[in-house]
């Protein structure tokens, strides 16, 4: 497997990083890399959405589950399981990945890799997974595990990231084309 960097996009005090190009039949599957993505405000969550070919608004149908593994800075409340919040049955909201709750103080982020395959498909659904790692507002350090299905057979062509509230503050998202 080999990446290929498409795009590079750095967030400062931005709404969201909405990627319009690059996303085409050139590779099977898109890697995005998101480093230090970090909250203006507190307790929220990173998410995106996304546009098939010729639409808009970024509110295509979702069907997702996740889990997560958490520790709190002390070592204490250490757990592994299911987490029901971050599923959309048949959802067309903004779906969360890499992490929830992320703190806005200056030693808090979330950093992850999303994979999107076979985007410019006609024929199938859109499948992706996310890997993530962050600190939340309650000083835990959670790692969190998601997938699922955009429910479109058209291609997708763009993609939009941005936390639930606020702006982010700071981060960068690069884009790969997967060989």
């Amino acid at each position: 497997m080999a990446l290929t960097l498409i795009s590079t996009h750095t967030a400062s005090a931005d709404s969201s990083i909405d990627i319009t190009s690059g996303i085409t039949s050139t590779y099977d599957s898109y890697e995005f890399h998101m480093v230090n993505m970090h909250p203006a405000n507190n307790n929220v969550n990173f998410t995106f959405q996304v546009n098939a070919d010729g639409q808009s608004g970024f509110n295509e149908t979702i069907t997702s589950t996740s889990f997560r593994a958490y520790l709190k800075e002390d070592g204490t409340g250490g757990t592994l399981g299911y987490d029901g919040g971050a599923d959309q049955a048949e959802g067309t909201a903004y779906q969360r990945i890499l992490s929830t709750g992320t703190g806005s103080d200056n030693d808090q982020c979330v950093s992850g890799v999303m994979t999107l395959f076979a985007p410019a498909s006609t024929t199938y659904v859109k499948h992706f997974t996310a890997v993530g790692n962050g600190t939340d507002h309650g000083e835990y350090e959670v790692t969190s595990y998601m997938g699922g299905y955009i429910n479109v057979t058209a291609a997708i062509d763009e993609i939009s990231f941005k936390f639930d509230s606020g702006n982010i503050d700071a981060g960068t998202i690069k884009m790969f084309g997967v060989s």
